[in-house]
């Protein structure tokens, strides 16, 4: 069996997390019916709950926003 690893965009990622925070799932429950690894998944819960509070995030922003902050820095 090969590990395969799915690449998301941030705008998927968002809107999965996203979802899943509004309907009430757990992290784990929308990796699982996404597909996703758990692990990627409760990272991006965290970055996401950042990122709202307005911390902008090291990695690839998630929010429109933090993306917007990004790339008047860079």
């Amino acid at each position: 069996m090969t590990n395969q690893h799915r690449i998301c965009t941030p705008e998927f990622t968002h809107e999965a997390v996203s979802l899943a925070l509004d309907q009430g799932s757990s992290h784990f429950e929308a990796a699982r019916s996404l597909g996703l690894v758990e692990s990627a998944s409760c990272r991006s819960v965290n970055q996401l709950q950042q990122e709202c509070g307005g911390i902008t995030p090291t990695s690839r922003a998630l929010t429109p926003e933090q993306q917007k902050i990004q790339e008047l820095d860079a």
